[in-house]
């Protein structure tokens, strides 16, 4: 049998038989719900009604209750929930962890390994391990794939070992598509029949991911976020997810777009203006008239960017828009009818009136121009017309020129990501802007390595047929796969000129993509200066080959006449590009072939109910979580010292690096002293089942900088107290070899960027017992509780460099009480000439799940204890 939590069970609370489309269905009705809390449920967010929903359908209706008065007085809602999820959606870099978690709870479970099954529905789709070997040439697609899977041929045969012994679980094999965009075009419906208590119940869809930008299916109006793999895994057994109530801040779209302007330039533009407004960790409704003429696949871009502005979500209600999406992307019939009977019933379809909102935000969509975001960080948004001069102040640069190359020389090129190749609009534009660059004889220069790495097949099929797939592969954007390559930092090696010349010229090299982020050393560790921007502003830079000019005032290059080219003359007109979607984009490219690879399927797993782990793979490696040494939380840190002392917006990247392993590193060198090949280290996404590699690449990222490693770069700190430089895995083996404890002190935004959890598993491993931070970003704040590692907020207005600590005190922290959450703690820093700097800091855990998870030592011990006490009962 499966092991769930005493979460409160699914009950009658509320619910009501309704016939909806000529079925009797039971529903868990909202409209009683409101008469019951005495409100107008037309005061209440969407977002908040469908949160309702879950609250009742879990039995807790005094919450319910609670949260309905509060939301309809346009208040913040004050209640812990606990939200079980329609399903679960994992992409492989963070669910082949997982799941490798689950194989070593089944042997602690002995006997009753078989309890250890996902309960809630689960699908893992394989699109990170893709990477560009070969680009630019027909046979690329052919050529990576093949070599995709040779080189992970270990870890997949552990997948079709998971997908044969656990229940509840399908995988989606590599080829198919990105996980977020196989959400939206195939598996998202906008509600869930489901069996309870023996009757036939209809809910809303509703899915958590083991990634950031799970939030693109809010798009859909479908509530959906991002977790790390460690709260997957308690979903997967059972657990809600328990948190408190999102604050719901309503984000008013008015004004009108002006011409060219395409949803990647409005996601970017977003993404700048609600940093700058401080959203992180609520959910965003967005309301208002503009919101009207978005059409559902750029209101899915928008959503897909919500981890960039660091909130929870960012939620756009179902409406008529909504419907349009799901029959053009071919979901038809009578299902999707009471769909939209059951969304109007329950009051959740968009009405004419507003809701109230504690906190309201007004945007003027009409604001926006072309624009691009770089170099380093998502929400730099800089306005087209400025790209040379944000690049030259960027770099401080005087000279334009080096030997070989000029800096600005784009190095790649990519159209890829979920965010932009899941909107036909940007697509279709981008195919005729290549469509009109090649009538005019441009070509792409080549030293841009070009690439095209769409979301899904269905992006090929329509292109194909609208006649514009031939233009973009003529400049050189031939279909390398469908995977998350270079927004994933998959994007490969650089032309050997191009590498050359980077290092031992100083070139300052840069890559446009249509991705989601840039964060330094993510999209290629020698490429300094990363842009963002729609598919079509990148096939027109790679035309000009360099970002170093102005695209709106000078030109693109020549054409074969030696005329200048001028971006507004390729830039398609946005009718030509609704009537070609109108025509192409048809329900048939959306209804793919089902067939699995052959290949896929011949794949041999490795043992039955137990997993059959091998002493000698460097892949697929027993976890240590479980161990009855490790780590036990204690309330007091005694004598720690820094390992790292780091600056604002240090994100995932930056802490867990997930691109190729430098042979040169110490993580390769250790792949290496295995006997590895040096041409199969592959990278760190793929290496995240084994614990000794990923502790050896924590911290490693080139671009990371610590204020204790006197000035280098990379993966560098200063062991106290000898004053000695070592690498931080060495500096932490040293620390653990004499049993002092580790802290790391750090600014603002600390772990922005992307769900991993190896940015928490990490420091865990080199023996981190806490983060000092000046704000944490939502995601990575949870993970590090999840791994039994304090989240510790400074004062406002306090910092370590304000405090003038410097990396030499021992660090004691107790708490003033006992611990609790939001709990303030005393910090004393013990200095070596006997000063003693004192200071407080808040405990950034915010519900009493958090807490219980925290005291436990983590989510793992947790749950492993909560098995194994089920079993003895």
């Amino acid at each position: 049998m499966s092991y769930v939590d005493n979460h409160v069970k699914e009950n009658q609370c509320y619910s009501e038989a309704m016939i909806i489309n000529g079925r009797r269905l039971k529903v868990w009705s909202l409209s009683s719900l409101a008469q019951r809390a005495g409100i107008n449920i037309s005061d209440v967010p969407y977002a908040g009604r469908v949160l309702v929903e879950s609250i009742a359908r879990n039995g807790e209706e005094h919450v319910a209750l609670i949260a309905l008065n509060q939301l309809a007085n346009g208040q913040k809602v004050d209640v812990e929930i606990a939200f079980n999820p329609a399903r679960l959606i994992m992409q492989d870099y963070t669910g082949i962890p997982a799941l490798v978690d689950l194989a070593a709870m089944r042997d602690r479970m002995e006997e009753n390994a078989d309890a250890i099954n996902p309960v809630v529905p689960t699908m893992m789709v394989v699109d990170h391990s893709l990477l560009i070997e070969k680009s630019g040439v027909p046979d690329a697609q052919k050529w990576n794939e093949t070599h995709e899977m040779r080189r992970n041929r270990e870890r997949y045969s552990f997948l079709r070992w998971a997908e044969q012994n656990f229940t509840n679980l399908k995988i989606v094999p590599p080829g198919k598509g990105i996980v977020h965009q196989i959400n939206l075009e195939q598996v998202a419906f906008p509600v869930v029949e489901k069996e309870i208590q023996g009757e036939l119940c209809l809910i809303p869809d509703s899915v958590i991911g083991t990634d950031s930008h799970t939030t693109m299916i809010n798009g859909l109006g479908i509530l959906g976020w991002g977790v790390g793999g460690l709260e997957a895994e308690a979903i997967m057994l059972g657990l809600p997810v328990k948190t408190r109530f999102p604050q719901i801040v309503g984000v008013n779209l008015h004004g009108q777009r002006q011409a060219g302007v395409s949803a990647a330039d409005l996601a970017l533009a977003l993404t700048s203006f609600l940093r700058e407004a401080g959203v992180v960790g609520d959910l965003l409704e967005f309301i208002g008239p503009a919101t009207v003429s978005l059409k559902a696949a750029e209101r899915c871009t928008i959503a897909n960017m919500a981890p960039e502005y660091g909130a929870m979500g960012a939620y756009f209600p179902v409406d008529e828009e909504t419907f349009n999406f799901f029959h053009q992307t071919g979901r038809e019939g009578e299902q999707l009818e009471t769909a939209r009977e059951y969304y109007i019933l329950q009051r959740i379809f968009k009405e004419n009136s507003t809701p109230r909102y504690a906190r309201e935000l007004v945007f003027d969509v009409g604001s926006v121009s072309l624009c691009v975001a770089g170099p380093s960080h998502p929400h730099q948004k800089v306005p087209l017309g400025q790209l040379g001069e944000s690049f030259r102040k960027a770099f401080e640069l005087e000279k334009f020129s080096t030997e070989t190359l000029p800096h600005g020389t784009i190095a790649l090129a990519a159209i890829t990501s979920c965010t932009n190749t899941s909107n036909p609009e940007a697509i279709i534009a981008a195919g005729l802007l290549a469509q009109r660059a090649i009538l005019r004889g441009m070509k792409v220069p080549l030293h841009v390595k070009t690439s095209f790495a769409p979301g899904s097949t269905a992006v090929t099929r329509y292109l194909a047929h609208a006649g514009l797939l031939e233009p973009l592969q003529t400049l050189g954007f031939h279909i390398v796969g469908y995977g998350c390559t270079t927004c994933n930092g998959g994007g490969g090696e650089l032309f050997p000129y191009v590498k050359e010349a980077i290092e031992k010229e100083g070139v300052i090299a840069s890559s446009v993509l249509s991705g989601n982020r840039n964060f330094e050393g993510r999209i290629h560790p020698l490429i300094r200066a990363n842009y963002l921007g729609s598919p079509a502003i990148v096939v027109a830079m790679a035309i000009a080959g360099n970002i170093n000019f102005n695209p709106e005032t000078d030109p693109l290059g020549l054409d074969i006449e030696c005329k200048p080219v001028y971006l507004h003359e390729l830039w398609p007109d946005d009718n030509d590009i609704r009537n070609i979607v109108e025509k192409s984009v048809r329900p048939e490219s959306f209804r793919t072939d089902a067939q699995r690879s052959l290949e896929w399927d011949a794949l041999s797993s490795n043992g039955g109910t137990n997993f059959n782990w091998n002493d000698k793979s460097t892949y697929i490696v027993r976890p240590p979580y479980f161990e009855q040494d490790s780590f036990i939380q204690n309330d007091t840190i005694s004598s720690a010292r820094p390992l790292l002392m780091l600056d604002d917006d240090i994100s995932t990247d930056h802490i867990s690096p997930v691109g190729a392993i430098d042979a040169t590193s110490v993580a390769g060198k250790y792949l290496l002293t295995l006997g590895t090949n040096i041409s199969e280290l592959n990278s760190f996404g793929s290496r995240r089942s084994n614990h000794e590699v990923m502790a050896r690449g924590a911290f490693s990222n080139e671009r990371l900088k610590n204020a204790l490693a006197n000035g280098m770069s990379g993966g560098w700190t200063r062991i106290q107290p000898t004053g000695e430089i070592k690498t931080v895995y060495d500096a932490a083996q040293f620390y653990k070899a004499n049993s002092i404890s580790t802290i790391i002190l750090a600014g603002e935004r600390y772990g922005c960027g992307s769900s991993r959890d190896w940015a928490a598993r990490g420091p865990w491993c080199l023996g981190v017992r806490a983060v000092i931070a000046k704000s944490f970003e939502r995601i990575h704040r949870s993970n590090l509780i999840a791994m039994g590692i304090a989240p510790l907020e400074f004062e406002p207005g306090e910092g370590w460099r304000e405090l003038g600590l410097n990396g030499s005190e021992s660090i004691t922290i107790e708490p003033l009480s006992e611990l609790s959450t939001e709990a303030l703690m005393q910090v004393y820093a013990q200095c070596p000439e006997g000063e003693v700097i004192q200071f407080r800091v808040r405990l950034n855990i915010f519900s009493d799940a958090e807490l219980v998870i925290f005291k436990s030592a983590g989510m793992l011990p947790f749950l492993l204890q909560r098995f194994q006490q089920n079993k003895a009962n």
